[in-house]
């Protein structure tokens, strides 16, 4: 409860209110860029050197160790990116590698997981999917607990290094089908459900 006091002390500005957002997007687009992150799985091929593809786990420190390649830095980068790095490391060992990265467990770095606090029935942090809603949201962390005040939810969202707070309507959104409550979700949301005190 004190890492919740902690958290919403140190955001600025007041609650305000986000736009609705539909239940099914008009138009599935993609969205930002994947970046890699600690205990994300990685698949990597190199082209015709099967010896040098494998699987291994991102560390908690953001590292991994393949054949020919000692402790990588691979968070904050796209699989594409990744899997040039790889390629130039290899190129002092093979002639013109060509690496194929594919992240196959997702996890992310914090700033793409949306992390949910409080009265949810299973508080947790999960990966940011493109189009991610506020439903999708609760029904991953398994909707809300009986103590929950839904209603007086926040959203803590980062946008250009300021935090900003917005108030949410989870039970309205749950509870009451109302469609309107319903919210996009972004990398890096901080959902807060405070406990109902009557």
């Amino acid at each position: 409860m004190t890492a919740v006091a902690l958290l919403l002390g140190g955001c600025s500005g007041s609650h305000e209110n986000l736009p609705s957002a539909n239940f099914v997007p008009e138009k599935e687009g993609p969205g930002p860029n994947y970046i890699v992150g600690p205990l994300d799985s990685l698949s990597i091929f190199v082209w015709r050197n099967p010896e040098l593809s494998t699987a291994v786990t991102v560390r908690p420190d953001g590292r991994f160790s393949v054949p020919l390649i000692d402790d990588m830095v691979a968070t904050g980068k796209t699989p594409t990116e990744l899997a040039r790095n790889i390629e130039e490391r290899l190129a002092q060992y093979i002639q013109s590698p060509i690496v194929t990265v594919i992240v196959s467990g997702f996890v992310g770095p914090f700033s793409q997981q949306v992390r949910v606090v409080g009265e949810a029935a299973q508080p947790q942090a999960i990966p940011y999917r493109a189009n991610m809603t506020l439903l999708d949201v609760m029904i991953a962390v398994g909707g809300l607990t009986e103590f929950a005040s839904g209603n007086g939810a926040t959203l803590v969202r980062t946008e250009s290094g300021k935090q900003s707070e917005y108030s949410i309507k989870i039970s309205d959104l749950l509870k009451d089908g109302n469609a309107r409550a319903n919210v996009n979700i972004m990398p890096g949301d901080v959902i807060i459900i405070p406990e109902s005190f009557f």
